[in-house]
């Protein structure tokens, strides 16, 4: 649905259906509080405020009069929690009547639960609206809300519907819908300035390819973003195991999480000189693919020896920094679904980011927290470099040991930024395995708004 379906303007509080939220311990106060009638029907359904309850109660014609929810005990603390309301209720209008919290995170949370993939089968029903809480900037939460959705439908795309040619084509209607200058290199034109590009996607029937578009005036401050396009990854020559392939069409989640940063930017006309850099391939394979022990130059001159090519990642993505990098941005972003180790660290829901940038990771954190964004700064350990040494080449793209491996492709990827002021790279996961308050499972957006708030607190 349409997000201004959803999050109704606030003049519609006015009809809309009270929703009255408390915590445990505030349960009793809250009842004593409600018309006697009310709150007989409360006590005689046992509410207890448990985290996530909710109870309707009726009006005198039998429709829905109010309805209670329950926060749980004082520890518990999801901002969204409130948004599991979108598909709980039925059908109609609500508006937030006290006791809820954070009103603006209840109303995202509630926008975000609404979602739904549609693309192979309709809806299941038709979220609860909710009228704008007072005060909040509806807008502002419907374009967030949108640009999530362009995320998760990317994201949960599977990869014969999405491939390199897709993947550049809804990256192009973006930019053409902001007036972006675009362009792309694909197939074998890759091989003169894009080698490790064209290497990983040679295999693929599906040509590789390195969409890059730019958005605002160039004498204003440079944002460039980078997002990791792999659209399937069967692990290359060092096959996956079956059970690890079957979530590969997400391994381009990077990349989609850049294309809606970047649609929350241009919609915002933030005073920024915007570029978007996203190398697109198929990790396939074929009698042109890319082999374990082969010797590759890079884009910025280093020679990689490839000692796993699952590790095809942070090959691309070196490509694409050591481009970002030739124009020295003010500051510098990369998204991918980059290690396994990642969520053995953090688990699925914690991305971590790196930077050496205190200024940077202060607000970042600061705005991961504001947004319920959640993110975790782990440490550019230098002495793990020598985790990734190559006897025949500058480095190795996988190295030997199975130890830190988030930190040591962040440190590959470090090699390849050396004149932008300010660099983070986040290892996202890109998906929400179990089903949270305003996070359905599937494809996410994950680090996106904590990102856009920086943005938007930086240059507005």
């Amino acid at each position: 649905m349409d997000p201004a379906e959803i999050l109704l303007d606030d003049n519609a509080a006015k009809t809309a259906v009270p929703i009255t939220a408390c915590r445990i311990s505030a349960v009793d106060r809250m009842l004593d509080a409600l018309p006697q009638r009310q709150a007989a029907w409360a006590r005689a359904n046992n509410f207890k405020a448990e985290s996530g309850r909710a109870l309707i109660c009726p009006d005198l014609e039998g429709g829905v009069g109010q309805v209670l929810f329950g926060l749980g005990s004082e520890e518990a603390g999801d901002p969204f929690l409130p948004g599991k309301l979108a598909k709980l209720l039925p059908p109609g209008s609500y508006r937030l009547a006290g006791g809820i919290g954070d009103e603006r995170l209840a109303a995202l949370g509630w926008l975000l639960e609404a979602y739904e993939f549609t693309r192979y089968r309709p809806a299941a029903r038709n979220p609860a609206s909710l009228a704008a809480p007072s005060g909040i900037h509806a807008p502002a939460l419907r374009a967030t809300a949108a640009a999530v959705t362009l995320v998760r439908d990317l994201v949960n795309t599977p990869a014969n519907d999405l491939g390199p040619g897709e993947l550049e084509a809804a990256a192009r209607s973006i930019a053409e819908r902001h007036g972006a200058a675009f362009s792309v290199i694909a197939g074998e034109a890759l091989s003169q300035g894009f080698p490790l590009i064209h290497a990983v996607g040679a295999a693929s029937s599906r040509a590789p390819r390195l969409i890059d578009f730019s958005f605002g005036d160039a004498a204003r401050p440079k944002l460039t973003l980078v997002g990791k396009g792999v659209t399937f990854d069967t692990g290359g020559l060092d096959i996956k195991p079956s059970a690890n392939m079957l979530l590969m069409k997400k391994d381009m989640g990077g990349a989609a999480t850049v294309l809606g940063l970047a649609e929350l930017i241009m919609g915002a006309r933030l005073p920024v000189r915007l570029r978007v850099l996203i190398p697109a391939v198929d990790n396939a394979i074929s009698g042109s693919a890319f082999r374990p022990g082969d010797v590759l130059k890079s884009r910025k001159g280093l020679s990689v020896e490839i000692g796993n090519t699952d590790a095809e990642g942070r090959l691309i993505l070196a490509d694409a920094l050591a481009l970002a990098d030739e124009e020295a941005p003010d500051l510098l972003i990369d998204m991918a679904t980059l290690t396994g180790a990642a969520r053995v660290a953090l688990g699925p829901d914690l991305p971590p980011f790196y930077t050496d940038d205190e200024r940077l990771a202060e607000a970042l954190a600061r705005h991961a927290a504001a947004e319920n964004d959640p993110l975790w700064r782990l440490p550019l350990w230098r002495p793990y470099s020598a985790l990734f040494e190559s006897k025949i080449a500058d480095l190795n793209n996988a190295g030997s040991s199975g130890f830190a491996g988030s930190i040591t492709a962040a440190l590959f990827l470090r090699r390849f930024v050396e004149r932008a002021r300010s660099y983070a790279h986040f290892d996202i996961f890109a998906w929400t395995p179990t089903a949270k308050p305003g996070r359905p499972a599937g494809g996410e957006a994950q680090a996106m708004r904590a990102l856009f708030a920086l943005c938007n607190e930086r240059w507005r």
